[in-house]
């Protein structure tokens, strides 16, 4: 079936929340530490300040935290889901995945919940909503945890300060359901596309079998560092994002002016600028909280929505845009409307 013909799924978003670690970090705090100007992490950053996790907290309890304020606001209890995804980018361990140790947290362990991850990097929250939509309108669901928590702070390289200083650490949580009481979400469109020419351009070498230490003699601290060649990510992003937010808005069949709001993973303030400046959004449209919050990888775009549901700006009776882009490198986006 072309896909300009499926039907418009219809969800409903019981509840929203996110979480942060107990600790900030101020860009002043890292001039200090490593002998700059005052000022000078902030400047190339375009942070001000970010959440950092201490050695105690883990992505899967800021997880929980997460998802027990949208289970507070949905009016649910735990055990009243039927699924928990986490779309984290990066993980607590190697094995099992995320969202079986965010089950743990929640008290669920013996529950036979099912729980299992979708990892898109930092578009993991607009790749699970796409796919667990399909399974919430077929009725496979009724009640989904999507969660996404991101420790980025312990992987960072800050002999590379352009790109460790824009992260920071955190967790949000939506509950997801076909019908009910809460916001109503109609999914108008939804792409996501990978350009792997740039895989490399945005990784952490290490995690996986590929750079084991029982398989490599390579230096193995090195390799679990976050490296990021940030001007060649910006240019192959930034070459495929007009033409895929014009695909977007064709099988959504809208004009960019009928768009109220955009939620932006907030990759940097450099992407930021970008988003209003070439792809033509105003300040006002735009959801954004880099600043205070820097890139929390997949856990920045629905702390960003969740801020937005909280303080109205984000209501009823608009269109939402989702964008952003990920290591692969991906692109992802999705229109949404709002009843």
């Amino acid at each position: 079936m072309p896909i300009d013909s499926l039907p418009h799924r219809a969800l409903t978003l019981l509840g929203s929340g996110h979480a942060l670690p107990t600790q900030r970090l101020a860009s002043s705090e890292i001039d200090r530490s490593l002998g700059l100007p005052d000022g000078s992490t902030e400047r190339l950053s375009g942070v001000h300040s970010r959440a950092v996790a201490t050695p105690e907290e883990t992505a899967a309890s800021l997880a929980a935290q997460a998802a027990h304020q949208a289970l507070q606001a949905a009016g649910l209890a735990a055990n009243q889901l039927d699924c928990v995804i986490a779309a984290s980018g990066t993980m607590d361990q190697g094995m099992p995945c995320n969202a079986a140790l965010i089950h743990r947290e929640l008290g669920l362990g013996s529950s036979g919940i099912p729980a299992f991850d979708i990892n898109a990097s930092c578009l993991g929250f607009i790749a699970a909503l796409d796919q667990i939509s399909w399974a919430l309108v077929a009725g496979r669901y009724h009640r989904v945890l999507l969660v996404c928590a991101d420790i980025a702070s312990c992987g960072l390289d800050w002999q590379q300060l352009h790109s460790a200083a824009i992260f920071g650490d955190g967790a949000a949580a939506v509950v997801l359901s076909r019908d009910g009481d809460g916001l109503r979400m109609k999914i108008l469109a939804a792409q996501l596309r990978t350009y792997s020419e740039g895989a490399t351009l945005c990784q952490i070498a290490a995690g996986g079998s590929r750079h084991h230490p029982s398989r490599s003699d390579e230096n193995f601290a090195s390799l679990s560092r976050f490296t990021m060649q940030g001007k060649a990510v910006f240019r192959l992003a930034s070459t495929h994002l007009p033409e895929f937010l014009q695909s977007l808005l064709d099988e959504a069949r809208l004009h960019r002016a009928q768009i109220d709001r955009v939620i932006p993973h907030q990759a940097s303030h450099l992407a930021m600028k970008h988003l209003r400046r070439r792809l033509g959004f105003s300040t006002e449209q735009v959801i954004d909280i880099f600043a205070e919050y820097g890139n929390q990888v997949a856990a920045s775009l629905p702390t960003a929505l969740d801020i937005g549901l909280r303080d109205g700006r984000i209501c009823a009776g608009q269109r939402v845009l989702l964008l952003g882009t990920g290591a692969g490198l991906s692109l992802g986006g999705m229109l949404l409307e709002l009843e």
